[in-house]
Parts: structure tokens; C-alpha cells; sequence
């Protein structure tokens, strides 16, 4: 399966490179493949690095038996550690959650306009009373977040740390690096909301909607299908209608809108 997906990418960069096609206009299902590819061999190629000792192969076959999350991609997971890793990786991006909220309420009394300190108050209002928050209610604060303190290139270091790993990215590098891997992932999955709504939410299978919203914040692997696909929507609405200054908002929308989604559990 790895070995197809490898063959597939290589496809889409020839393709990309024979008729001059940029990242942000390919097809969604592209888009996606390439990303997921990415981490995929990156994860393969640290794998890679450390057999090259001689004899290293036989401690790397042991790493990978005891570490099969931290040092295997999905391609070679059982359908159980599918479930067990993805609500695992959850459980530690859910952490930052509590600090990302926090920050946002710290942050009120120098946010510029009354108008935005107002929407905020209630929004944190409602996040912390358990309310699961509207679409317009969170486009209500767009221009707040292209704007000090909260637009992308004004974020602390510590509130870049916790949305890293809300976004599960590393946290552990420089305040450069850190606001521009945010930066980075973030306007690729502004890049892939607009390729899906171009698309239509309609024709995805259960599991590339299921997907989309993990990577989204949504721990969808509990969740009804139809309950994800209102709430990939709902992410697509306010998406849809932000500009690349506003992409803090985005960022920030991981756990806006995952928090109090009403979730079922098996």
C-alpha cells in the first residue's frame, strides 16, 4: 500500500510538473494524497536513517514492534490500533485545548475594538458553559484575528506551542519555526477547504470524511458519519469565508469548534 501510494504521488508531481500546476490547484483528492505522503515517508525515511549502521536493521525491527505508533505509518497499523493511536494522538492535542482557551481570554482586554472584546467574551462565554458554538458567532471575530493580538504573526511563543499541538506538530522549536510551520499547515488545510468545497462534501466516502475531520481537530472515529459530515460543513463554511490574513482564526477553529461537539460513543 505504501509502495502504491509512493507510485501515485510520483504521478501527481509529474503531472504537476509537465503542465506547470501549483500545490493549491490540484483536485482535493490530490491535495490530500500529497500531504499525507509527505509525513508518511518522512516518518519511513527516519526509519530509513537509523538502519543504515550495520546490524542496525535488528534493533529497528524491535523499535518498531515495541514504538508501532511512534515509528510505524497507518499502512502497517491493525484495524484496532487504527482506533487505539488516532483516539491516543487525540487525547494529547485535547490537552492544549484548556491553554488555547485560556489564552484568548487573556488576550480580551487588548483586543483593539469594543465591538470584537464583546464577541469574544461570548464566545468564550459559551465555550466554557459546554455550548457548542454557531458558524456565525466565530465569523463574527474574522478581523479580530488579522489583527494584533491575535493574527498569526503576533502570537506568543507559548499560545504557538499549544496550538502546535492541538495541530499535532511538533512545539519543540525556535518562535520562528514554530509561526512558520503554523503558518505553513495551516494554509495548506485552508488550501484543501477550498479544493473540498469546490468538490462538494457529498462525494467523499465515510472514511475520507472521517479523515478530513481528524485532521480538522474532530475525533471522528466515535462519531456518526452524518454528525461528521455536518460538522466538515460547518468547517467549511467558516473556511470558505476567511482570507489569509484571518488564517489565526482558522488555527484558533481547531478548538472552537471540536470542543463541545457532541460526540457518541460506541
Amino acid at each position: 500500500m505504501l509502495w502504491a501510494d509512493a507510485k501515485k504521488a510520483r504521478r501527481i508531481k509529474t503531472n504537476m510538473w509537465k503542465h506547470n500546476i501549483k500545490f493549491h490547484q490540484l483536485s482535493y483528492r490530490e491535495m490530500e494524497h500529497l500531504r499525507q505522503f509527505r509525513r508518511d515517508i518522512t516518518k519511513c525515511l527516519f526509519i530509513g536513517i537509523v538502519s543504515i549502521p550495520p546490524f542496525a536493521n535488528y534493533l529497528v525491527f524491535l523499535l518498531m514492534y515495541l514504538f508501532p505508533r511512534q515509528l510505524l505509518v497507518k499502512h502497517f497499523w491493525t484495524p484496532k490500533q487504527q482506533i487505539d493511536f488516532l483516539d491516543i494522538y487525540h487525547a494529547l492535542r485535547k490537552q492544549s485545548h484548556s491553554e488555547i482557551m485560556s489564552y484568548l481570554e487573556r488576550v480580551i482586554p487588548f483586543v483593539s475594538e469594543e465591538k470584537f472584546r464583546g464577541h469574544l467574551t461570548n464566545l468564550c462565554t459559551k465555550m466554557q458553559s459546554g455550548t457548542h458554538p454557531a458558524v456565525q458567532d466565530i465569523l463574527a471575530l474574522r478581523e479580530c484575528f488579522s489583527h494584533h493580538p491575535l493574527c498569526l504573526n503576533q502570537l506568543q511563543a507559548l499560545q504557538m506551542k499549544a496550538l502546535s499541538r492541538a495541530m499535532l506538530l511538533t512545539p519543540y522549536l525556535p518562535s520562528p519555526l514554530l509561526r512558520w510551520r503554523l503558518k505553513t499547515h495551516t494554509t495548506v488545510i485552508h488550501q484543501l477547504d477550498r479544493a473540498l468545497a469546490k468538490l462538494g462534501i457529498g462525494q467523499l466516502t465515510a472514511q475520507e470524511v472521517k479523515s478530513a475531520c481528524y485532521l480538522r481537530g474532530l475525533n471522528s472515529t466515535h462519531i456518526a458519519e452524518d454528525r461528521c459530515r455536518t460538522w466538515l460543513g460547518e468547517w467549511l463554511q467558516i473556511s470558505c469565508s476567511i482570507r489569509e490574513p484571518e488564517l489565526s482564526l482558522l488555527l484558533h477553529n481547531v478548538v472552537l469548534l471540536s470542543t463541545n461537539y457532541l460526540v457518541t460513543r460506541r
